[in-house]
């Protein structure tokens, strides 16, 4: 194990995972993973800090894609125009360097799952299964040896947190599909929570991509510049899309 390339999967989410009450206008709930290998986290996290310097001059500010849009807490620099501009075009420029990070996610349909599945269907823990199986595909396909991958997740409270701790644990004991227990032991390292308050800079990319992924996934017809940024980061293994899972498939 010691010899093989390691990575930090950083996961956040955009919408929530209720089935029973939710948003008609945002009936999806994405959990996206962000794939850093650790040789580049020094170097992605300089980038993220250096944008965070040039437009407050501290590296405290934690980038939050709902403040992002609509102005507000430290964001209120954004209802200038010119100064949007420049800290969209530098945002861009920093998700759109290929091979520092690679996208691994799960969009969850909520109108196609309920029906399909009901309203007790897990949502959280289907799209958490997926973002793992297919970080594993992904990094098997990086190198013949494999990878050994830490999880990073934010917190959501105490209760959230114990139910996600116990699922993940349950499928290291029960494995997936096309991945066995033993596989999924040889390429799980660390499995830890963040507070959103400690700064840590993959979260706040997850955060950011979650979003526009989600658009793109209710209506792909539809502009969406974010996304076409960060797309060619979406892992993809022989023409397949395989880092933007939507459930259920159509």
């Amino acid at each position: 194990m010691a010899n093989k390339p390691k990575y930090n999967l950083y996961i956040d989410e955009c919408g929530d995972h209720n089935l029973a009450t939710y948003d008609r206008n945002f009936p999806i709930f994405t959990l996206c993973g962000i794939l850093v290998p650790v040789k580049n986290v020094n170097t992605f996290k300089k980038a993220i800090d250096e944008l965070k310097i040039e437009f407050w001059n501290t590296t405290d500010i934690i980038l939050h894609s709902r403040d992002i849009r609509k102005c507000e807490k430290h964001f209120e620099i954004l209802f200038d125009d010119d100064v949007k501009k420049r800290f969209y075009e530098r945002v861009n420029e920093v998700l759109s360097v290929q091979g520092i990070y690679i996208i691994v996610c799960c969009s969850v349909q909520k109108e196609r799952c309920i029906e399909n599945h009901g309203t007790d269907a897990d949502v959280y823990g289907t799209a958490l299964k997926y973002v793992i199986q297919r970080s594993i595909f992904c990094v098997d396909d990086k190198s013949p040896e494999g990878g050994v991958i830490d999880i990073i997740v934010e917190r959501r409270g105490k209760r959230e947190d114990t139910a996600l701790l116990n699922y993940y644990n349950r499928l290291r004991f029960t494995g997936m599909h096309y991945v066995s227990p033993e596989r999924l032991a040889k390429h799980m390292g660390r499995f830890g929570f963040s507070k959103k308050t400690e700064n840590v800079f993959g979260l706040q990319v997850a955060d950011l991509i979650a979003y526009p992924i989600s658009r793109y996934v209710l209506n792909p017809e539809k502009h969406n510049p974010a996304f076409d940024v960060i797309a060619s980061n979406i892992y993809t293994s022989k023409d397949k899309l395989l880092g933007l899972k939507i459930f259920p498939d159509k």
